[in-house]
């Protein structure tokens, strides 16, 4: 069995008509515009799921600008959780610069989620301002038991596509600075900073309470990025994250088995390190 750590789901209504959000909201059309973006609901996943072999599922919403729309599907997550109860866990998710964020937070986090994100910046990267805007929803995390929270991140360099953001790795290591005691789970392999826990002075420390998901490796890195993993010592905190409905997770064990690590860091991937979060 799996645990899906990154998986993506709308309410119908968005589902069915995507051009209808387009309108001030630029980092949505940034993603969906495309109709080969799929956009899926939570029926969709739990199908896929069972197909899958997957137990359970974190879902996640979008950063929406207009707090009804992100209001609307945490609305949504919160729903499908309650109905999924056994199979999702659910993140409640929101444009973090709006002055409504800590509330509709602590709103979630009431109603039953587990977590925060997957909280972007896609046009401005993760610059002081953006760190600025997380404390008080970082607080709030802290606050109902240290609950985790999950960030887009990404490789800084390389090719270019939909969603990448403008970071840098010294913004990505200086949020995991910023933020100490959090849970913090990186997206995307974190652009790649965990490859500098192999210094031996202060990264080991500043990186000890992040988690890297693998949400669209296999269009990103080689197989190897599993054993580079494992070489850096950061294996223990790698989460299976699929980005449903952009990838399966079949599409990930294939690359996990050619890298050629032990089927007891394979477990840690695919499940015993997302307990660790979630349980």
């Amino acid at each position: 069995m799996l645990i899906d750590f990154h998986t993506h789901i709308f309410h119908e209504k968005v589902q069915k008509e995507r051009e209808h959000f387009f309108f001030n909201e630029p980092e949505f059309k940034l993603l969906y515009n495309s109709p080969k973006a799929e956009i899926a609901g939570v029926e969709s996943l739990i199908k896929t799921m069972d197909e899958q072999n997957v137990e359970i599922s974190v879902v996640l919403g979008f950063p929406w600008r207009d707090d009804d729309l992100a209001r609307e599907n945490n609305d949504y997550i919160i729903q499908s959780v309650a109905k999924y109860p056994d199979r999702l866990k659910g993140f409640a998710c929101f444009d973090a610069l709006s002055k409504g964020a800590p509330e509709e937070a602590k709103r979630c986090l009431s109603a039953g989620l587990s977590g925060v994100g997957e909280l972007a910046f896609y046009l401005s990267g993760i610059d002081e301002k953006a760190i600025s805007c997380l404390e008080p929803i970082m607080g709030i995390l802290r606050d109902f038991g240290n609950l985790p929270c999950m960030i887009h991140t990404n490789e800084p360099v390389g090719h270019k596509y939909p969603g990448k953001t403008p970071v840098t790795l010294e913004q990505i290591y200086n949020l995991a600075k910023a933020f100490p005691d959090n849970k913090l789970v990186f997206a995307h392999w974190g652009g790649g900073v965990f490859f500098y826990n192999i210094m031996k002075k202060e990264v080991k420390t500043v990186l000890k309470n992040v988690w890297f998901d693998t949400a669209a490796s296999p269009f990103l890195y080689d197989p190897s990025i599993y054993k580079l993993a494992v070489d850096t010592g950061i294996i223990d905190k790698v989460l299976l994250g699929t980005d449903y409905p952009l990838l399966k997770p079949d599409r990930y064990i294939k690359d996990i088995e050619k890298s050629g690590i032990s089927s007891l860091d394979k477990e840690k991937i695919i499940m015993g390190n997302a307990y660790s979060i979630l349980f």
